[in-house]
């Protein structure tokens, strides 16, 4: 037999891997990052087997031992992967029977790699979540101070991109805000179906050792053993749950993306960006581009397809584990890399957004923004309110005609509208006016922004709590 051969399964082998297939197959160059998993993982199942009276208390102690020294080496960067075998389970398992001997085969009794794999990028996956979660909460409280800042700073608010009503920008912010918080509850959401232990399911039908999973599942802190060895081996949900909720994530943070890119264009000018967080122009020196936001609505496309490569993955396998299932992997890391990148970029930028006043309140004074403070005006003065929509309607075509907003009109102009219409309308018809009448839960009046605010900071505080 070839020492190219794996001799962890080579029994079976007349011959040895191809030296291409074994690279076309091997997994270690990527699936490398989840050594401090599958060691993990590892040192449980000993400490199980020696509890089942599997191995000796010396034996535990000694695999326990050398897989410390191996997680010390592969962190110094001293350990020596090899592609020929395959991937980082088998590496780490070659080096301890190399370091310990004959017990170092002894390690994996019980298990397969189909459930040691399974359990690896759980529990990987679960301390990315975990990350993942922590910098939502750091991007929501970033969001938090500046709302409560700019509780009273003017904005046109818009439907269909046009000017619809005034609101302020500690308002705007908390709508992101309220779309993170969603976003955190799939990733916790996620978490829980995630943290369940496929370990004991071996290649797919259990094993004939007295294995005692309720223990393995205690020391690697999952909620439970999975119910049923052929599906903990065989399906990625997770990661594709993982990517769903990343994709959903991706999707909201593009929208906050695609209007700090039109806030911060001349046609608009409501922001500036700190100059940290934006680049020049090759060959136009006045440029000053919004590279971060900009790129974190290109990469949504990354997560995208990374949710539709892992459904296109799982689509039509067969029970159990497929080889198929090597590709999980590549798509789920980059998901996570990306999304944690996207994510630190936000909470660093987000704190650091400095509203240019004036210009959102002069923009706020276009578009007629407080015509339906005028509609409301006339329901509460006893007029219908289509009735009432049909004079605002009129009053805004004589402002359009005149070049005026309707703040800036006469009390006669604005009666030839309706006779309805007293001085008391001004007090309407103000910008501040209008955010300040909104005053309920929801609402973007000042003292509601900051009410909000308080509340969002509780519910940050249970989570730290919890």
């Amino acid at each position: 037999m070839s020492n190219k051969t794996n001799q962890q399964w080579g029994g079976r082998f007349n011959e040895p891997t191809d030296a291409f297939v074994a690279r076309f197959t091997a997994s270690v160059e990527f699936d490398q990052r989840m050594y401090l998993q599958d060691i993990r993982g590892s040192i449980a199942h000993a400490k199980m087997l020696t509890a089942a009276g599997v191995l000796t208390e010396g034996e535990r102690d000694d695999i326990l031992r050398g897989l410390e020294e191996i997680r010390i080496e592969i962190e110094r960067g001293e350990f020596e992967w090899s592609v020929e075998l395959e991937d980082v389970h088998m590496n780490i398992e070659a080096a301890l029977t190399k370091k310990i001997g004959i017990t170092g085969k002894k390690l994996h009794t019980g298990r397969s790699r189909n459930d040691q794999v399974a359990t690896d990028i759980r529990l990987y996956l679960r301390d990315e979540i975990d990350l993942v979660l922590a910098e939502i909460t750091r991007l929501q409280e970033g969001l938090l101070s500046v709302a409560a800042r700019e509780n009273e700073t003017i904005m046109p608010g818009f439907t269909h991109l046009q000017t619809a009503q005034p609101v302020t920008f500690g308002h705007h912010l908390m709508a992101w805000f309220e779309m993170l918080s969603r976003d955190y509850g799939r990733f916790e959401d996620c978490r829980e179906r995630v943290n369940i232990l496929p370990l004991g399911a071996a290649a797919l039908a259990g094993t004939t050792y007295p294995i005692q999973r309720d223990m393995t599942t205690e020391l690697l802190g999952f909620t439970a053993p999975a119910e049923n060895s052929l599906d903990a081996v065989s399906d990625r949900d997770f990661a594709i749950e993982f990517c769903a909720a990343a994709s959903v994530l991706l999707m909201h943070m593009t929208r906050m993306s695609e209007e700090l890119v039109l806030w911060t264009s001349a046609q608009f000018d409501f922001i500036n960006l700190p100059d940290r967080f934006c680049t020049g122009s090759s060959i136009m020196p006045q440029k000053k581009n919004p590279d971060v936001p900009e790129l974190v609505r290109g990469k949504s496309g990354r997560v995208y397809g990374h949710l539709m490569s892992l459904l296109t993955l799982m689509k039509s396998q067969p029970l159990a584990y497929n080889k198929d299932n090597q590709e999980d992997k590549e798509p789920l890391f980059d998901a996570i890399d990306t999304v944690k990148g996207c994510l630190r970029a936000f909470a660093d930028m987000v704190p650091a957004l400095e509203p240019k006043k004036e210009n959102m309140r002069e923009a706020a004074l276009r578009g007629f923004s407080t015509a339906t403070d005028l509609a409301d005006y006339l329901v509460r003065k006893g007029m219908p309110f289509r009735d009432a929509h049909e004079v605002v309607g009129k009053s805004v075509a004589y402002g359009i005609e005149q070049g005026k907003d309707l703040g800036e009109m006469s009390l006669e102009e604005l009666t030839q509208f309706s006779d309805t219409i007293e001085q008391d309308v001004f007090e309407v018809l103000t910008l501040e006016g209008s955010v300040a009448a909104r005053d309920h839960i929801g609402g973007t009046a000042p003292k509601q922004v900051l009410a909000a605010v308080e509340r969002a900071k509780e519910k940050l505080a249970a989570r730290q709590i919890g």
